[in-house]
């Protein structure tokens, strides 16, 4: 069992939940459709490598160096990418845009493809 995954799961699980409420009940009035799709693309990708990170947690001891890997890929990734998505939408409908986050998000989204491509790699080594 791999704690570090459970928690971190266990809590994009309760943020995403948060976040999908929040952005459909607080956010839907002061945003685009465009702003609103792409929020919700940050909260789907949470709960989605939310559940991921649970379903190894159970799995994966954390001895091995791979499971480390795949698990702290997987965190990163979803941190980078959920969370500056988050950011550019909340502060360009406040006409603040934090430009700094639009080159985080694929970052975000590069560390899940890792996450991904060495999950695979642990089932096929």
């Amino acid at each position: 069992m791999n704690t570090i995954a459970l928690i971190t799961g266990a809590t994009f699980g309760l943020t995403a939940v948060i976040f999908g409420a929040f952005g459909a009940h607080l956010l839907k009035k002061k945003l685009t459709t465009e702003q609103l799709q792409s929020f919700e693309t940050g909260v789907k990708h949470q709960i989605y490598h939310a559940i991921v990170l649970l379903l190894l947690g159970f799995q994966l001891n954390d001895n091995a160096t791979i499971n480390n890997y795949i698990i702290y890929a997987f965190i990163v990734g979803t941190i980078l990418f959920s969370f500056s998505i988050y950011g550019l939408v909340i502060s360009s409908a406040r006409n603040k845009k934090i430009r700094i986050l639009g080159p985080i998000t694929p970052l975000g989204g590069l560390f899940l493809i890792i996450g991904w491509a060495l999950l695979i790699y642990k089932f096929v080594v």
